[in-house]
């Protein structure tokens, strides 16, 4: 039984319905007995759906990340689904994968669910050819749009993210101000973050020693054997470093098998520095140094400039947070 149903046996409008389930004042005494008398009687539940109608609502927000199964975007959908359910709002999350047509359609489905607003997490969804990002702009003329660790300037999309390009500048320029000069970069892809986080690594560069070595920045396998293997077969090659700045937690463990593999002393002849400060990073010996993104204090400023705004309250089109540098064991820091 459905909503229409109970509409069609009490001889009342679907909205009527609505305002009963959702305790509306303005329906007599009379129709709301008559309304719950058929809901008893067909055994009807209220869904999502029913309560969001005549309330211009469905109290649900729409997620969408890349992969589950990524740390950063794993924690950060607890804490999202967390703050909503404080918010009183359930949600609906898609894992899209990377390809584009994916994220389009999944945007679709979310959309066609009557959702009040959708948070999309992860700097994947911003592609390098901007007309890739039509489908979020337009979007936005539907719902409003949190974008998490990503910018787009639109209306009604709303970024919250982490200031990587200087959390990677600082980071390096601790390890030049130590005298390393052949710092490696590592990282998985060109995503927005990626990209902001490789542009601080060439500032710091520029700005202590005057010169950039792109054969010191690396696309690696976003995995530990394969980070592993990458540096070992640079350096089989004759590729000379003496630090390791990973754009993922993830690429900096791989650093760490590499050193063991080599016999190399970390940090004395490896410095290691990985990004997200996850749980990759005290699972690791020796404990990884790790620049904290800190994930919950992004979604939750994220969850609360989303209520600001269906409030109708003003609400900045980019709010940035600062990172910090947790220091272990792969560095003396």
């Amino acid at each position: 039984m459905n909503i229409y149903d109970v509409s069609e046996k009490a001889g009342v409008s679907i909205a009527t319905v609505s305002r009963v389930i959702n305790k509306n004042s303005k329906v007599s005494d009379k129709t709301k007995q008559k309304v719950m008398k058929v809901m008893e009687e067909l055994g009807y539940t209220p869904n999502v759906f029913a309560r969001g109608l005549g309330l211009n609502t469905m109290k649900t927000i729409g997620i969408m990340c890349a992969d589950s199964s990524d740390p950063f975007l794993a924690n950060a959908v607890y804490y999202l689904e967390r703050e909503l359910r404080k918010n009183g709002y359930d949600s609906f999350l898609c894992c899209t994968g990377y390809e584009l047509k994916n994220k389009q359609n999944y945007l679709k489905l979310l959309l066609s669910k009557r959702i009040d607003a959708l948070v999309i997490v992860g700097s994947y969804f911003l592609e390098t050819n901007p007309k890739d990002n039509t489908y979020i702009m337009e979007a936005a003329e539907e719902v409003p749009i949190m974008l998490m660790n990503g910018a787009l300037i639109k209306h009604n999309i709303y970024c919250t993210l982490c200031d990587d390009h200087q959390a990677v500048y600082d980071a390096a320029s601790l390890l030049l101000n130590q005298g390393k000069k052949d710092i490696l970069f590592l990282y998985t892809s060109k995503s927005y973050s990626s990209i902001q986080k490789i542009n601080g690594f060439k500032a710091a560069l520029m700005n202590h020693i005057h010169t950039v070595k792109e054969e010191n920045i690396y696309k690696c396998p976003a995995t530990i054997e394969g980070t592993r293997d990458l540096l070992l077969h640079l350096s089989s090659n004759g590729l000379i470093f003496d630090a390791v700045i990973a754009a993922e937690d993830i690429l900096g463990v791989g650093a760490i098998k590499y050193a063991k593999a080599k016999g190399l002393r970390i940090p004395e002849e490896l410095s290691i520095i990985g990004y997200n400060n996850s749980l990759l990073a005290t699972c690791c010996e020796p404990e990884l140094t790790s620049i904290d993104n800190h994930v919950e204090t992004l979604s939750i400023t994220t969850v609360n400039s989303l209520m600001r705004v269906i409030n109708g309250q003003k609400v900045p089109n980019k709010t940035t947070i600062s990172n910090d540098l947790v220091v272990r064991y792969t560095t003396n820091l």
